[in-house]
């Protein structure tokens, strides 16, 4: 989306901050925004949750490069975005606001959890339920009084149905192919060796990687691949499908209008996935609207940074989920 005009004033900044890194935009309420600028270096976490100095340092040449940009000589409204900002979040909270107004005067600062930017930029102000379905899964919900969360637990305790999941179960699978177990696959277990070698050389070089749930995760396409003509990937997907329709029902409304949507990479993986999750969305929530997903996180950290700089945000508002710092008053 492009600016339209060469008008000055203070505009609103926009940002997704995710494993993968930053990605920003600067607009102005009527005028639309700049195209991204990206980094790909997520922000650093410590002892104090993620590192309010290390995500000031890349996003301030992101920004002063912006500005001219998008024809604005300053900013109003900041939005950040932020994987792990609700239980990694305290120093964002104490520290980001009063670094935006010393660096770029901005008065208005919304911090929110990647979960909430994606379920804005999929459904926007309107009660239902995201599931947000990548290396890990999170659901998210709300009735516009309040919020609510279903896993995104990680890798070890939860994140059930998402690429991690899906990639360990196949691999499991092709595990018990080896050892001759009930419940293996033959066609993931050459599939597995395709991709990793010997499988029982898997665990050395599964465990001691720090990156092990972008791994498991890096198989789930395989088990899609085998899921229309082998009946154990066909299961595994299947019962992804049924933990996603689980988490949706846990935080979607049980009552009055509701609307289901789907974002993330995973359901890139196509049909094996998506048609058996649509028969269980169906049957869990009958009267919930499934609807496309409009857009993406930073999609959704616009459309609350527009709301905010005009007034008219009707999300509810989470210190752990949609923390707003406005200007003091007298």
């Amino acid at each position: 989306m492009s600016l339209h005009g060469t008008g000055t004033g203070k505009g609103f900044l926009a940002v997704d901050s995710g494993g993968s890194g930053l990605r920003v935009v600067v607009g102005a309420p009527g005028r639309g925004h700049t195209a991204p600028r990206e980094s790909r270096e997520p922000v650093r976490t410590g002892a104090r949750g993620i590192d309010p100095g290390h995500l000031m340092e890349q996003l301030t040449p992101m920004v002063r490069a912006l500005l001219p940009e998008a024809g604005v000589t300053g900013l109003d409204t900041a939005v950040v975005g932020a994987a792990g900002l609700a239980t990694l979040g305290d120093a964002l909270r104490a520290e980001l606001p009063g670094a935006l107004e010393r660096e770029f005067g901005v008065r208005t600062v919304a911090l929110v959890a990647d979960a909430v930017t994606a379920y804005t930029g999929a459904l926007g102000p309107r009660p239902g339920a995201v599931v947000a379905a990548g290396t890990g899964l999170i659901a998210i919900g709300t009735d516009l009084e309040s919020w609510r969360r279903a896993d995104g637990w990680g890798h070890l305790l939860g994140d059930c149905g998402g690429g991690a999941w899906i990639g360990r179960a196949g691999l499991e699978a092709a595990l018990r192919a080896h050892d001759g177990r009930s419940g293996g696959s033959a066609a993931l277990l050459a599939l597995a060796e395709e991709s990793f070698g010997p499988v029982r050389e898997l665990p050395g070089r599964l465990y001691p990687r720090t990156d092990r749930p972008a791994v498991l995760a890096s198989f789930a396409p395989q088990v899609a691949a085998c899921a229309g003509s082998d009946p154990v990937a066909e299961r595994i997907l299947r019962e992804a499908a049924r933990h996603m329709a689980d988490s949706a029902a846990a935080v979607c409304p049980g009552e009055g209008e509701a609307h289901v949507s789907l974002t993330g990479g995973l359901f890139r993986m196509g049909a094996a996935l998506v048609v058996p999750l649509e028969e269980e969305l169906r049957r869990r929530l009958p009267h919930a609207r499934r609807v496309t997903a409009a857009g993406g996180p930073l999609e959704g950290s616009v459309q609350i940074a527009t709301e905010l700089a005009r007034g008219s945000l009707t999300l509810p508002r989470d210190e752990s989920m949609l923390y707003v710092v406005t200007p003091k008053r007298g």
